[in-house]
């Protein structure tokens, strides 16, 4: 099986094009054997890259621990970089299917190849029924729960997958991976949830530390980086146009007064490619 190790922000994942092989019979079991970062090439996760009726190609993302996700923001900046750089769709303007619909990503290229990406990551989704989540709100704003002795106060929205953020003085010090796993399978989220946490540093700039559904600590999060953003907006901690500090670099975030798409731009990197023995 022919891959190519890509990341957004430190985001990485085994991406395989089934343009030109077959898809892996089992991709469940083949993201988890790939994503072990000692026995395997290591990753947060597989992504297959494919055609698509609708667009120009289609993702499918799984996680480390072999579960399937609607989306994921940094994997569809390199699916757009992978689909450009390697000749599926030259153009600057490409869309990707994915498990929330067609995405449209607008590319920043430079001699020849894709460096940043815009993505129009669609509307957010702020039903709780549709999130989906158990919490109180159409959307969930600052709802208190009580996990592992810490009084937290929750606000949920889906980018097509769902995001509970949570606002913290000092998200350096915040002990996330102990509650990051907690937040994730609370029972308030029937399909487990993605857990931010985040330090305001100003009305257009935060901090942010992610657990993500299914992968645990991971160095970005582009989806719940959009998620922060229109969370920000609701609870009137930041503005609309707003720059994401992430572990693994900087993320630029905008929710126009319209209401409707929210707006994404970072980096794509391809780091090597190579076969796996499956």
């Amino acid at each position: 099986m022919k891959f190519t190790k890509m990341h957004g922000l430190g985001n990485d994942y085994v991406y395989v094009s089934t343009f030109d092989q077959k898809a892996p019979a089992e991709p469940a079991r083949v993201a988890v054997a790939v994503s072990d970062r000692h026995f395997g090439i290591g990753s947060d996760g597989l992504i297959l890259i494919g055609p698509s009726e609708r667009a120009d190609a289609r993702m499918r993302m799984f996680n480390a621990d072999g579960s399937e996700s609607e989306m994921c923001g940094n994997g569809v900046r390199c699916v757009a970089k992978y689909v450009y750089d390697h000749g599926i769709a030259r153009k600057d303007r490409v869309t990707i299917e994915t498990g929330r619909g067609v995405l449209t990503l607008d590319l920043e290229v430079e001699k020849g190849k894709a460096q940043r990406v815009k993505v129009d990551m669609g509307p957010p989704v702020l039903r709780a029924s549709e999130i989906p989540t158990t919490l109180p709100g159409d959307p969930p704003v600052n709802v208190p729960l009580q996990i592992e002795g810490h009084h937290l106060e929750v606000t949920a929205v889906s980018m097509g997958n769902p995001h509970a953020v949570v606002y913290v003085e000092n998200v350096a010090a915040f002990p996330v991976e102990a509650l990051g796993p907690v937040l994730e399978h609370h029972p308030t989220f029937p399909r487990r949830v993605n857990a931010h946490f985040v330090e305001v540093l100003g009305p257009n700039e935060v901090r942010m530390r992610t657990w993500e559904r299914g992968s645990g600590i991971t160095l970005a999060c582009g989806t719940g980086a959009c998620a922060v953003c229109v969370a920000g907006v609701l609870t009137g901690r930041t503005a609309r146009n707003l720059l994401a500090h992430l572990p693994g670099g900087d993320l630029e975030l905008s929710w126009p007064d319209d209401g409707s798409s929210v707006f994404m731009t970072g980096p794509a990197t391809e780091v090597f490619s190579g076969e796996w023995p499956e």
